[in-house]
């Protein structure tokens, strides 16, 4: 049960080994997270990037428990791990985490695309059934919480490519994930993690565009954050 999630099964990788690899200075959290998601290609360096930006998320909200941005990035932080490790229980930690910060901070763009995508993705490694029997996991739920997060986002790419992207994941043929994926690779990108998103759903447009859906939500997969470490 401690290797949950097959694609991640043998990471007992030692963290502490690589972490001093890390620069100590100026990196946030968030900085942390987008490297570890979407550039690093060792697994054990980018859970070591998350342990130091849940460390200094905890840091922050031990000086400031009010601190949103801080609350937001540790449990990110925890469901990134739970998801690395292929951990039940920190990914079902990692969920409440998501659903309380839900009830905190409702308005919250990036909570309900957390939650949203927690949810999508327990799905598409599992399967329907067997993600809500073991997790909790509910399509429904995902998808109404990745909706929210386009509506509270803006026009930002990131949170209609993720949204579409974890869509085209579980259905290559979803018409609003092929919708959803079509605004985000013109949509603006004023952070790092857009700029990734959006070059990830203009990539996924080709296959789609050309009807592959094989090709399609192989690449959807890969493009997802640590979609980098997926072994299939």
């Amino acid at each position: 049960m401690a290797k949950w999630f097959r694609g991640c099964v043998g990471a007992s990788i030692a963290v502490c080994a690589v972490a001093a690899a890390i620069p100590a200075s100026a990196e946030t959290p968030r900085e942390l997270l987008t490297q570890a998601g979407f550039v690093d290609r060792d697994r054990g360096m980018a859970l070591a990037r998350i342990d130091k930006a849940a460390t200094v998320a905890g840091q922050a909200l031990s000086r400031s428990p009010g601190d949103q941005e801080a609350a937001i990035m540790q449990a990110m932080a925890n469901g990134y791990r739970a998801k690395l490790l292929g951990n039940r229980g920190q990914a079902i930690a990692a969920r409440k985490q998501y659903e309380a910060l839900v009830t905190r901070y409702p308005r919250n763009a990036e909570v309900q695309a957390a939650l949203g995508a927690w949810h999508v993705g327990v799905i598409a490694k599992l399967g329907r059934f067997v993600g809500r029997a073991v997790a909790g996991a509910q399509k429904a739920a995902g998808f109404e919480a990745l909706d929210r997060s386009v509506a509270l986002g803006g026009n930002r790419a990131m949170f209609a490519g993720l949204a579409g992207l974890l869509r085209l994941e579980l259905d290559p043929n979803d018409a609003r994930g092929r919708a959803l994926v079509e605004t985000a690779s013109k949509a603006p990108a004023p952070t790092a993690i857009d700029g990734f998103v959006r070059r990830a759903a203009a990539a996924v447009l080709v296959p789609l565009r050309a009807g592959d859906a094989n090709a399609t939500k192989a690449l959807a997969d890969k493009l997802l954050p640590f979609g980098q470490f997926a072994t299939g």
